[in-house]
């Protein structure tokens, strides 16, 4: 039906009922200045599946995959449609009374959770639900902006990336959780927008760490932190779903970091005061991070995490003090005194006096000297970042791991293989000197005899098809009931009582 058009029941009702005139005409107004989609939804509910992604499962302490009941997935799926709803009315401008009509209009299938919390607990607690609801709603849309076009999608992710770089990361563990942030952000560019799909060991890879430190740096930093989410957990061959944040709430100064005007942190000798425009705040290339990290040269024994955040701050503004890199890094100033003297024995950086600058090739790992600059006896130019990782014993890390991955991953599509296929161990016996095969006997074969005309199975009790079980072309039985939640082994278990029961009643 064309959304210009009033559907069956917004008619219009008589003059002599003009609180339902109004109510109907707020409701038809308030889904004429939704999107199309968002009417969809408010209409007709969740017909494509979009939010019953992980509402009917999740993830335990040691992180397996496990269902959730069929009431609480059933209530999670409800509250992500009311959520949609809720940000799409925001979006357009709506108020709480507009999103509470189309939620509670008995004919509006993307309001049936709220009307549930109705009928169960009564108006009051339904009303204080929307309101909650509404609530984070509003708070989310004012602190995101809407993505309607590839180019937008692109501002997007640039305001981003210049968040990350102005937004301290202290400590190991905050230095390998940006690792991995960053590693996430270069597959959002690549998928051209926030959300994208990757696996651990795809993350791994790119931020050159391994699959535990990734899990970690998710579970500690960046997922308390507001700064990646996942939607949905990789099962087969599809990776993970994920989303970028915005982070924990506003960036001291909240300044861009390269798209416009670095500040420079003030300077007391020319009496420089602190202001919201000179706020102290860390300033890091994180392009050159993203560059650098998969290298073997920064692995936890090599140059490390902090030799990329301190390389990244003196890119992102040359010549500065041990006093500023240690602000412009997040990194401690013990920290840094130790990086430096690690990346100038390699040539990578020299100072003039109280000033570190970067060699004119550091980027591609290639040392030198400073004409007429005063440098230590042991200093020795490196020739390149694999001189850098040989130095260090990390010399084919990353190579090994990608290796390790490529094994693991061919691995589990094997057990895939074998689980898609119904695979199951054999007995070898000889006959007339030759080995022959016998397959294992499966609890889920059925026998011709079973078998109903139209690929249906036999109920053993009445003698007639039963409407829930089909057989595949493998002879295999297959339950098609959708509200079935039961694992291989459950389906098992009720083919043995039922074969059971129909040889007692045979």
């Amino acid at each position: 039906m064309p959304y210009d058009v009033p559907t069956p029941h917004y008619t219009q009702q008589p003059s002599s009922q003009p609180e339902a005139v109004t109510g109907t005409q707020s409701q038809r107004q308030g889904l004429a200045q939704l999107p199309r989609a968002a009417a969809d939804l408010v209409l007709l509910g969740d017909l494509t599946g979009r939010y019953s992604a992980g509402s009917y499962s999740k993830l335990d302490r040691q992180g397996q995959v496990v269902q959730r009941d069929a009431r609480t997935g059933i209530a999670e799926h409800g509250h992500r449609i009311t959520a949609a709803i809720a940000c799409h009315v925001a979006r357009v401008g709506g108020t709480v009374n507009q999103l509470t009509d189309l939620l509670m209009h008995p004919d509006h299938e993307g309001g049936r959770h709220a009307q549930n919390i109705a009928l169960r607990s009564g108006q009051a607690r339904a009303l204080a639900y929307i309101e909650r609801v509404w609530e984070s709603a509003s708070a989310t849309v004012s602190n995101t902006a809407q993505v309607v076009s590839r180019q937008d999608a692109h501002e997007d992710l640039a305001a981003l990336r210049d968040r990350i770089e102005v937004t301290p990361w202290r400590s190991e563990r905050g230095r390998t959780a940006l690792r991995v942030l960053r590693a996430h952000l270069n597959f959002a560019e690549a998928a051209g927008g926030r959300l994208h799909a990757a696996s651990e060991r795809q993350a791994a890879e790119e931020a050159g760490i391994s699959r535990q430190a990734v899990r970690n740096a998710y579970d500690t930093v960046l997922k308390p932190g507001g700064w990646l989410r996942r939607l949905r957990v990789g099962r087969g061959k599809e990776g993970s779903a994920w989303y970028l944040g915005n982070g924990p709430g506003r960036v001291a100064g909240d300044r861009l970091s390269h798209s416009q005007t670095t500040q420079f942190p003030p300077d007391p000798a020319l009496d420089e005061w602190s202001t919201p425009e000179t706020a102290l705040s860390a300033d890091i290339d994180s392009t050159v991070i993203s560059r650098l990290m998969a290298h073997d040269a920064f692995a936890h024994r090599a140059l490390g995490s902090s030799a990329l955040l301190i390389i990244g701050a003196l890119h992102s503004r040359p010549a500065q003090t041990v006093g500023e890199l240690v602000i412009t890094s997040s990194v401690s100033r013990a920290t840094v005194y130790r990086t430096l003297h690690r990346l100038g024995s390699h040539g990578l950086v020299h100072h003039v006096g109280e000033i570190w600058i970067l060699a004119p090739r550091a980027l591609e790992g290639f040392g030198n000297r400073l004409l007429g600059a005063v440098t230590e006896a042991e200093v020795v130019p490196s020739r390149g970042w694999d001189e850098i990782a040989s130095h260090h014993g990390t010399a084919g890390l990353s190579s090994s791991r990608r290796t390790f991955h490529a094994a693991e991953r061919a691995m589990y599509r094997a057990v895939l293989g074998r689980l898609a296929e119904h695979r199951s161990t054999a007995h070898v016996i000889v006959r007339d000197g030759r080995q022959v095969l016998i397959p294992a006997p499966r609890p889920d074969e059925v026998l011709s005899t079973w078998q109903a005309p139209g690929g249906c199975v036999l109920d053993p009790v009445t003698g007639r098809a039963a409407p829930d079980w089909r057989i595949a072309t493998d002879g295999r039985l297959i339950l098609i009931t959708p509200a079935d939640q039961r694992s291989y082994d459950e389906l098992t278990a009720a083919h043995a009582e039922a074969l059971s029961e129909w040889e007692s009643a045979a």
